[in-house]
């Protein structure tokens, strides 16, 4: 369910992952693991980490400006316990939840080629058949809805990325599993007003409804 510390599945980002070793030897610098329970219902899936915050810290999105929208409102949802302070030790801790990337290994310019989106497909399916008691993911972006919907076997053309959308799919059991989409939580999207705090809560507020009524 992991890739090895020098998985060599992606030749540009096994290349990007040594070059970074090589300037700050101190940083994670190898895939990032996925972040909380396999016992959760909901797993959130973003795009790949980014080079100074997860492939710095070995945690999804912990230490960029993303993170700081996304723990602040698993907090605000019920789904994280705890303190969120841009560090893996800081003792957060998820609730019913799990996150982890579509793509593990940081990208050159946050930017995975598709080949390297394929190629990192099977640990986002080992992933989610990890997850006996799933019922929701989020799809932090477009990048990742893609995957997400072909980790399903379901088929892009009848579930189109949009905000706030839901798309109902199935596990490989039989078992329903509800995708929620949103824009990604980066920066850009924020300062632009793609996506507003409010925006993103709600999505949360949604998956944390759906939950309560399973």
């Amino acid at each position: 369910m992991q890739p090895s510390p020098d998985c060599p599945l992606c030749p540009r980002l096994a290349a990007f992952r040594a070059a970074a070793r090589r300037s700050e030897p101190d940083w994670f610098n190898a895939p990032v693991p996925t972040f909380g329970a396999a016992g959760g219902r909901l797993l959130v899936v973003g795009l790949a980490p980014g080079l100074k915050g997860a492939n710095r810290t070995g945690r999804p999105f912990t230490g960029d400006y993303a993170g700081d929208l996304l723990y602040s409102t698993l907090l605000d949802t019920g789904f994280a316990d705890g303190r969120y302070d841009r560090r893996p030790d800081d003792g957060l801790a998820l609730v019913d939840c799990a996150i982890t990337n579509a793509v593990r290994c940081v990208p050159p310019e946050n930017k995975p080629t598709p080949a390297e989106i394929t190629a990192c497909r099977p640990f986002l399916v080992e992933q989610i058949a990890a997850m006996p008691l799933l019922k929701a993911v989020v799809a932090l972006g477009r990048i990742a809805h893609d995957s997400v919907l072909r980790a399903f076997g379901a088929k892009l053309a009848a579930n189109p990325f949009g905000h706030g959308r839901r798309h109902a799919l199935a596990r490989a059991d039989g078992e329903p599993v509800t995708v929620f989409d949103s824009f990604h939580c980066s920066r850009y999207n924020t300062s632009t007003r793609l996506l507003t705090p409010e925006m993103f809560r709600d999505v949360f507020a949604a998956v944390a409804g759906h939950l309560a009524r399973q």
